[in-house]
């Protein structure tokens, strides 16, 4: 129940952490996972789009080239949405079974189980797409994946069933012997997304995606809901299941962290947390939305109470809780210093030496360069010089940040008397991550680049309309917009 989500959407779902732990099985398991690579994934890969655009115009965007780099992305982007709102081919797939990998980005606890196939296409029915400069990205881009995850046939045997439903039917056809359940982020990542903590009230438990109107849920309610989906995943009686404790959502770069005085701290919280596109000495808390170093550590710690929810519920049912927060928060380098930051798996180093692409981030003391910063390209070199764990989305990992989450898991199965036989296949991780192995030199002009991709209101002279960053980033929350 994770799916692979990067740059900005789904991709290469064959990538997600679920499926990189599949590979360490030996002999080799059976686990089907949607395909999503048409049209480079949905709703938006922002690699390809980068990489699209370097190939139309070069290694540097410049100001009066706006205009046309503007006109290509909403002609990818409007190729891009409609296919996936089915305008150019049946998105159906034929297959008897559900894949074995349930994932859906952006589904909280109460939608595993609220959410099919017949309720994401009415959704889609009575909400139709729209067509303008303002929503190049598809609409209801989540619903569409969920038809596809859920009833890839789009016909009525699985219309009803929702993601806890199908756990069941593969349980009853063949067995399910493990169980990943990565839920719960998402009942918290709206405030990250929005910059504006909004608490659930009860109108929102229970309650679907759409109808929800907040972006934090209150510890209880939070409590209300795991337990509610822990007592669902017990009844199907599977043999072990895997729930990881969710990670601070103010490490990831999707938010920047500034100070006042524009210092960086050598540890601990900054005085305001805004959009990653915002530099330092751009910022302005009277013009940018953001929030405050009190907002930060209070999220935190609800991130703690949640987690402490974790393990006493999973306690209760006798799940295994996998220590995800813990391991992400000894990589947070920002926050840290980079003396702090805890070491790498030796495997993944030996991994990176190995590499000709990567070698460079190994220093001589054996340590990575690889961090949680958004990433960035040296000047002179145009290779890495920062970043690697997380994608272009500034929320969601990196292949390689799904490879260190999937050896985390692989540890907490190994000890809970998982047989696996081979090891994380690090070359392979590496291998398959092509913004750190060969980055568009386009992210070398970072600034230019995130500011043609966000422009403002008063730069919508091309056609690109409201910008990428910020569609994708509302994608992930209740509220529909942002400012």
């Amino acid at each position: 129940m994770a799916q692979g989500f990067k740059n900005g959407g789904v991709y290469r779902t064959d990538l997600s952490f679920p499926s990189l732990i599949a590979r360490c099985f030996d002999p080799p398991i059976e686990f089907e996972s949607p395909v999503f690579t048409a049209q480079t994934g949905i709703p938006v890969n922002m690699e390809m789009l980068v990489r699209g655009l370097q190939d139309e115009f070069g290694d540097k965007i410049y100001w009066n080239q706006y205009l046309n780099a503007g006109t290509h992305i909403f002609r990818t982007l409007r190729r891009i949405k409609n296919y996936w709102e089915g305008n150019k081919r049946s998105l159906q797939v034929e297959r008897d079974t559900p894949y074995h990998n349930q994932g859906i980005w952006g589904f909280s606890n109460s939608d595993s189980w609220l959410i099919h196939e017949e309720y994401c296409r009415n959704f889609i029915k009575h909400n139709p797409p729209t067509y303008s400069v303002f929503s190049v990205l598809p609409d209801h881009a989540m619903y569409t994946t969920a038809r596809l995850v859920l009833n890839p046939t789009l016909t009525p045997p699985f219309e009803n069933h929702s993601m806890i439903d199908n756990v069941k039917c593969l349980q009853k056809n063949g067995g399910v012997e493990n169980l990943i359940s990565c839920l719960g982020h998402n009942n918290i990542v709206g405030d990250v997304t929005n910059l504006n903590i909004i608490y659930s009230e009860q109108h929102d438990l229970n309650t679907t995606h759409s109808k929800r109107t907040c972006t934090v849920f209150r510890p209880e309610h939070f409590k209300e809901e795991i337990e509610n989906l822990y007592l669902k995943i017990a009844e199907i009686d599977i043999p072990r299941v895997f729930v990881p404790t969710i990670p601070y959502v103010t490490i990831p770069p999707a938010i920047r962290g500034v100070n006042e005085d524009k210092t960086k701290p050598r540890k601990g919280y900054f005085d305001y947390y805004s959009r990653f596109w915002i530099w330092d000495e751009d910022f302005n808390p009277e013009k940018h939305p953001h929030l405050t170093k009190d907002d930060a550590i209070t999220l935190d710690l609800h991130v703690d109470q949640y987690n402490t929810i974790i393990r006493e519920t999973a306690s209760k049912y006798g799940f295994h809780v996998v220590p995800v927060a813990k391991h992400v928060s000894d990589t947070a380098r920002r926050r840290l210093g980079a003396e702090n930051v805890r070491p790498f798996p030796p495997e993944f180093i030996k991994a990176l030496r190995a590499n000709e692409n990567t070698s460079y981030l190994v220093d001589k003391y054996g340590r990575p360069r690889i961090s949680t910063d958004f990433i960035r390209l040296h000047d002179d070199t145009l290779k890495l010089d920062r970043g690697g764990i997380f994608s272009l989305d500034g929320l969601h990992p990196s292949t390689i940040g799904y490879g260190l989450i999937a050896n985390i898991y692989k540890m907490s199965m190994e000890s809970a008397g998982v047989r696996f036989g081979k090891p994380m296949d690090w070359d392979h991780i590496i291998q398959n991550e092509t913004l750190v192995t060969n980055p568009p030199v386009l992210l070398n002009d970072l600034r230019v680049l995130l500011r043609f991709l966000s422009m403002g209101n008063g730069e919508r002279f091309t056609t690109l309309g409201r910008n990428i960053l910020q569609q994708t980033l509302e994608m992930f929350s209740s509220q529909p917009k942002l400012d």
